[in-house]
């Protein structure tokens, strides 16, 4: 029997609301702060596209960097790569924050010049190797 998509996205929303508590609060502030901007659904998740060169994604909440901005190409990759991130505050729950935003925070920022030096890519760091993997996002 195939799962009824519509009482999965509804178990998704509680479970994010619930489990996922702190970084859905904090994803819907933000959202607020854009909700003029142009919205869409993916599996799920509320998608945002706004203008900040950086994506990020707060339980069901996604703000990503305008199609416009970065091609159709890079943006449905990077809403795959951000739905691994929403899966991961369903699994990690409370300790998302900890475990993967501050780490993927200080990946972004404070490791961009020894990431450019080394040659390393952002999406080696294991919260966005993992993002990449939950989402199905292939070479990114």
């Amino acid at each position: 029997m195939k799962p009824n998509k519509k009482l999965l996205n509804i178990a998704f929303f509680i479970w994010q609301i619930t489990w996922g508590c702190f970084q859905t609060a904090l994803g819907f502030l933000i959202f607020l702060f854009n909700i003029n901007k142009k919205h869409s659904f993916y599996k799920g998740c509320l998608v945002t596209q706004w203008n900040y060169p950086a994506s990020v994604s707060l339980g069901f909440f996604v703000f990503a960097t305008n199609k416009n901005r970065i091609g159709l190409l890079q943006f449905n990759k990077t809403i795959a790569h951000e739905y691994g991130h929403c899966l991961q505050s369903l699994i990690l729950g409370p300790f998302y924050l900890i475990i993967i935003g501050l780490p993927s925070v200080l990946w972004l920022t404070i490791f961009k010049n020894y990431r450019l030096k080394k040659k390393i890519s952002y999406y080696w760091f294991y919260p966005e190797k993992w993002a990449n993997k939950l989402g199905g996002v292939d070479n990114f």
